[in-house]
């Protein structure tokens, strides 16, 4: 049995001064941002959140060909270097820049990225969730106020709207086929990736209706409960089931109901149509395979 592990963490102005005189120390570091959750007003602050920094610099193959200097930013217990994993291959970006996401021994968690300067002008985009800390060249003179605007939800279009609709009903029914099957780890897999992006896209909706827009949902739903009243969130939190099948169904069975109710409100708001003989045949379908295998 492991032992307890305590934290004893550095604190932020701790971690923030140890970015700076980084950054101040070397003249190949041309600026310093803060992007992410540090850099949202909206968000409540916690120890736990990442520091989304980066690193405008010259000569980036410099510090790319010999990790180690990131040891002055404290003692690691994990690290990842995505751009060189073979598991990232497919998602290689094309922006140029290097990535170090460091999980340190006290519970502080750094996720740097490193920018070339010789590609500012033509590539370097700029999130709007960005605090500059340090700016050596101007080059952020005229950066707006931080704010969370590129991650509000968007409105969708008719077309987007009714083909999430199609694929939630379409591939729902192959968690009902698995179950049949007892492939319970398939039908997991279908329900909790294909079957849940689908529905986690009409909650964001429906919470987008409600808000005007306005809001952002967050990775992975983690602002929805702000927005949802109680019985509508914990109705939410059952569509997550274990692994006994007829659990599954249960889950199964309410999250089509759900979908059903949130995506009928959606449609009215945004006078959207919306194909209820799918719904409704599909149901028919799934509670003729449920009462089968019964």
């Amino acid at each position: 049995m492991l032992a307890p592990y305590r934290l004893k963490m550095r604190s932020s102005d701790e971690i923030k001064k140890i970015i700076l005189d980084t950054a101040n120390s070397d003249d190949r570091i041309r600026a310093v941002l803060l992007n992410g959750s540090r850099a949202n007003n909206n968000v409540e602050p916690d120890p736990f959140q990442d520091f989304d920094i980066v690193y405008i610099v010259n000569q980036i193959d410099m510090f790319t060909a010999d990790h180690t200097w990131t040891s002055i930013f404290g003692d690691k217990l994990i690290w990842q270097l995505p751009d060189e994993m073979s598991l990232c291959d497919s998602q290689k970006n094309e922006t140029f820049s290097f990535h170090y996401l460091m999980l340190f021994k006290d519970g502080n968690r750094i996720d740097l990225s490193l920018f070339p300067t010789d590609k500012f002008e033509s590539d370097f985009e700029i999130d709007s969730l960005t605090i500059v800390w340090l700016d050596k060249d101007n080059l952020f003179s005229n950066i707006e106020l931080a704010s969370d605007k590129d991650y509000l939800i968007k409105r969708p279009t008719d077309k987007l709207f009714n083909d999430t609709c199609n694929e939630f009903w379409w591939v729902s029914t192959y968690v009902a086929k698995a179950l049949i099957r007892e492939e319970i780890t398939n039908a997991k897999a279908i329900m909790e990736n294909e079957v849940r992006k689908m529905f986690m896209n009409i909650i964001e909706w429906y919470i987008g209706t409600n808000t005007n827009f306005s809001v952002s949902f967050g990775k992975g739903g983690k602002f929805m409960k702000k927005y949802l009243t109680p019985n509508e969130y914990n109705a939410i939190l059952t569509t997550y089931s274990d692994f006994i099948s007829k659990n599954i169904w249960t889950s199964l069975f309410i999250m089509t109901e759900l979908f059903g109710e949130f995506a009928t409100q959606v449609a009215n708001k945004l006078n959207f149509n919306f194909n209820y003989t799918e719904q409704q045949s599909t149901l028919t379908y799934l509670h003729q395979l449920h009462n089968n295998q019964k």
